[in-house]
């Protein structure tokens, strides 16, 4: 059975329009070419589609029976080309992200909003997770492009930004070091230190700070969400640290962040994507788009 999407539109066209004039017309061809692709239709199906007289056209059963379904396939794969070529120009269509919880929520939103005030067709789908799923959903490319932490080494991905995320001691008010000029890594080891969790970023970052001063941190406690954290400096447990980026750090009026000054307390920030893939136009554009944000 051999047919074309072209004899099919035919078919649609003179069976809405119960004339192959108008048909013609509206598909923008010739009558004869139009008379050619429908009995070409009928021949590849072995049935007659049309009775035809001088002054009128009218469907056969068999035409009746097949107009419901050829319709929908006209439709669906008009609507299909439309969001294709919706896509190919970057007005809309779907931008699946993952990233870090601190970056999905402060850095993600305002790029979002002011993207969406240009091409309002656009949809995101975010996966907040730690930076060891982030790469991991962008290599199994459930996701376009990925916002991660600390080094990015998989061979299989793409950096398309980086930034710095300097790591903050965050403590009460009434705290000693609210008195001290200078956070040093020795200077914290004094206090319980309340660490995120071993499979976070900001884990890795800050033992490796603490490593380059010829330090072992001892945890007094662990978290794997930054919130908790701070509830636990709330609590008087000890005192945490966070990067910059993270809100948490913003929360209580009655905490403090300070900057560690000292070599290796500084986060990569890093949005990537696989390599060897290219990106959707429209996810090409919001990745241009928060890299301006970004950097600006």
């Amino acid at each position: 059975m051999d047919f074309s999407i072209r004899q099919i539109r035919a078919f649609v066209a003179v069976a809405r329009l119960g004339s192959f004039t108008r048909a013609a017309a509206l598909l923008h061809v010739a009558q004869p070419t139009l008379t050619v692709q429908i009995r070409k239709l009928e021949e590849a199906l072995a049935v007659r589609l049309f009775d035809r007289t001088s002054r009128s056209v009218a469907l056969t059963q068999s035409g009746r029976d097949m107009l419901p379904v050829l319709g929908r396939l006209v439709q669906d794969l008009d609507g299909l080309l439309g969001e294709v070529r919706n896509q190919g120009t970057g007005y809309q269509g779907l931008v699946r992200i993952a990233a870090l919880p601190t970056a999905a929520a402060a850095l993600l939103p305002k790029a979002i909003k002011s993207f969406r005030a240009v091409h309002a067709g656009a949809d995101f789908r975010i996966r907040d997770v730690i930076a060891r799923r982030v790469l991991a959903l962008v290599e199994a490319e459930e996701a376009d492009i990925g916002i991660t932490g600390g080094p990015t080494n998989a061979a299989d991905v793409d950096v398309l930004l980086a930034i710095e995320d300097r790591m903050h001691v965050v403590f009460p008010q009434a705290h000693p070091l609210a008195e001290v000029e200078t956070i040093t890594p020795d200077l914290l080891m004094r206090y319980p230190l309340i660490m995120m969790d071993p499979d976070t970023s900001v884990r890795a970052v800050v033992e490796a700070g603490f490593h380059a001063a010829g330090l072992i941190p001892r945890p007094a406690g662990e978290a794997t969400y930054m919130m908790t954290a701070v509830g636990m400096v709330q609590a008087g447990l000890g005192i945490t640290i966070l990067p910059s980026s993270a809100q948490e750090i913003r929360a209580d009026p009655t905490l403090q962040a300070r900057a560690i000054e000292a070599v290796g307390f500084v986060r990569q920030i890093s949005l990537v994507k696989k390599s060897g893939r290219t990106l959707s136009p429209l996810a090409a554009l919001f990745v241009r788009h928060f890299c301006d944000m970004t950097t600006r």
